[in-house]
C-alpha cells in the first residue's frame, strides 16, 4: 500500500511540476518626445494676458485625439533641475496645455482676473511630452 500510495504521489508531483504558463502580454509602449523651448518662440497674445508656444508633433493624429493621453512636463523656469508636470502655477503665472492634431499648444497666463502679463521664460526650457496608449472599450 505504501508503495501505491508513493508511486501515486510522485505521478502527481511530477505532472504539477511539468505545467508551465506563458503569460504574454502585447502592450503598446509608450512614445516619448523632446523639445527645447527657446525663450524667443514665446508670442504674446493682443490682449497682453498670454503667452503662447507651439510644439509641433505629427504623432497626434486621429486615433491620439480619440483613444490616447497625453502628458507634459516642463523643466522649471528657475531651476532647470527640476521637471513639473504641466498643470502647474511658477511665479503666479500658469502653465497648462492644448492640443489638436499635429500640434501642441502651451500656454503661460496670469491666474488672478487676468489683471497683468504673465512673465515669459527668460531661458530654454525642455518639454518631455509622452504619449500614453489606451485600449479603447466601447
Amino acid at each position: 500500500m505504501k508503495k501505491l500510495l508513493f508511486l501515486i504521489l510522485c505521478t502527481t508531483t511530477l505532472g504539477l511540476v511539468s505545467c508551465k504558463k506563458d503569460t504574454i502580454i502585447n502592450e503598446t509602449p509608450n512614445r516619448t518626445f523632446i523639445y527645447t523651448i527657446q525663450p524667443n518662440s514665446w508670442t504674446l497674445s493682443a490682449d497682453g494676458f498670454t503667452y503662447t508656444t507651439i510644439l509641433d508633433i505629427n504623432e497626434i493624429d486621429g486615433v491620439t485625439m480619440d483613444d490616447e493621453g497625453i502628458l507634459i512636463y516642463l523643466t522649471d523656469p528657475g531651476n532647470s533641475n527640476v521637471q513639473r508636470q504641466i498643470p502647474f502655477v511658477y511665479n503666479r503665472d500658469a502653465y497648462s496645455f492644448e492640443f489638436k492634431q499635429g500640434e501642441i499648444k502651451i500656454n503661460i497666463q496670469s491666474p488672478d482676473e487676468q489683471d497683468r502679463t504673465p512673465i515669459a521664460p527668460t531661458k530654454a526650457l525642455t518639454a518631455k511630452v509622452i504619449i500614453i496608449p489606451s485600449n479603447f472599450q466601447p
